[in-house]
């Protein structure tokens, strides 16, 4: 929860040092860059919060008693790594504010490569267990993030960190939060609309919980791939319209909606073609991997709508419009899933049902998406005032 808000948050980082790029406004870029790396240290207040409420927070998604210890010893280790991960994010949007993309990837599979050979010397050799593997992840990402914290000190780019430099300016602070909070609340309640999902997933026995989680591992993979061209499309955006260049911008959006909708065509047709396949990769149970199909069968031809309101969410944020792409995914995602599991589910007692939300839920905010930047057009708007301007 508190990392999806703070992880939200780094995106105002993107937005807020792209938009200064485009205005050649090096000053704020320093600025903002500066203000971002230490924005990172609120990981140390998620580690203090989640060894507090870890227990709680596992109780409170109806995880079996069974796995109770296991379950909570992972997650307080998982949370020593809460800093480097915050860092890392951080860091990843200052590079992708410049357009440099290459580096955060090479940090992270440098890393996954890392958490992969950890984890197979800490279980099967040293037998640490989950905390092995959470100690792995934890190291892992503290490689990733000193990675791109080392080249933050020498690139020769204008996001070039520097030491003595390093504090949090007022102004950029402000217009950080402004454009991130919004976005930061909307992936906590996200999580929190999730987590209530999964609470009654878990309510339905174990043999669901595994065939959720494994259909769940592959919709990462998917989510990831769509998700990159909304980033893409904020940072074109912010640089464009901070360069004043809005027809880009317009030409931006098409261009992300239509890269992505063939990535997104391409992921359904050969996970839903292959999914028994891939999830006996997870599990060879053949309950569980039926079960994992329904999810998988349900959900994945529901990333086309959430292909089309990432990028036009992406759009908008791109030009410091915020506070309403998170509202009507706030309204229209989180509200149908909490209604669902409260007021559907009880009657309806399976995991087909839960399942249903996703492509409810995903088409509706996609349709006032798109309500959303016809009438509220940022582009239109801009060219409207200049038009104005010059009758004048």
């Amino acid at each position: 929860l508190m990392l999806n808000l703070f992880i939200g948050i780094s995106l105002g980082s993107n937005v807020v040092i792209a938009n200064a790029i485009g205005r050649n406004d090096q000053n704020m870029v320093k600025r903002a860059v500066h203000t971002s790396i230490l924005m990172a240290l609120v990981g140390f207040v998620v580690i203090a919060l989640g060894e507090i409420f870890a227990e709680p927070m596992l109780a409170a998604l109806n995880v079996p008693a069974e796995t109770m210890p296991l379950a909570s010893l992972y997650l307080r280790v998982f949370l020593l790594s809460m800093p480097s991960i915050l860092l890392y994010n951080f860091e990843a949007a200052i590079f992708r504010s410049v357009g440099i993309t290459r580096m955060p990837l090479q940090a992270l599979a440098v890393s996954t490569v890392l958490n992969i050979g950890l984890d197979l010397i800490f279980v099967p050799i040293l037998h640490w267990g989950v905390a092995g593997v959470a100690i792995a992840t934890a190291i892992a990402y503290t490689v990733s993030a000193a990675t791109l914290f080392i080249r933050l000190l020498k690139t020769d780019s204008v996001v070039r960190v520097t030491p003595r430099d390093l504090a949090i300016d007022p102004v950029a602070l402000k217009r950080i939060v402004k454009i991130g909070l919004p976005a930061g609340i909307q992936s906590a309640v996200f999580a929190v609309a999730n987590i209530i999902i999964q609470s009654a997933i878990n309510s339905l026995g174990t043999e669901v919980m595994a065939a959720s989680s494994a259909a769940m591992s592959l919709e990462y993979v998917c989510y990831n791939l769509l998700n990159s061209f909304s980033q893409a499309c904020t940072t074109f955006v912010g640089q464009n319209h901070g360069a004043r260049q809005i027809d880009r911008c317009t030409k931006t959006l098409k261009v992300c909606l239509v890269e992505g909708g063939i990535v997104a065509l391409t992921t359904i047709i050969v996970i839903v073609g292959l999914g028994r396949e891939i999830l006996s990769l997870f599990n060879s149970d053949p309950n569980i991997i039926s079960i994992g199909y329904i999810r998988v069968c349900s959900i994945f031809p529901a990333y086309a709508f959430s292909m089309f309101y990432e990028n036009m969410s992406g759009y908008l944020r791109g030009f410091g419009i915020s506070l309403m792409p998170a509202l009507i995914t706030m309204i229209c995602v989180c509200g149908i899933r909490f209604y669902w599991v409260f007021c559907v589910f009880p009657h309806f007692r399976t995991f087909a049902n839960i399942m249903m939300v996703y492509p409810i839920s995903l088409g509706t905010t996609a349709f006032f998406m798109v309500v959303a930047v016809l009438l509220c057009h940022p582009a239109r708007t801009h060219r409207a005032t200049q038009a104005k301007a010059t009758a004048c």
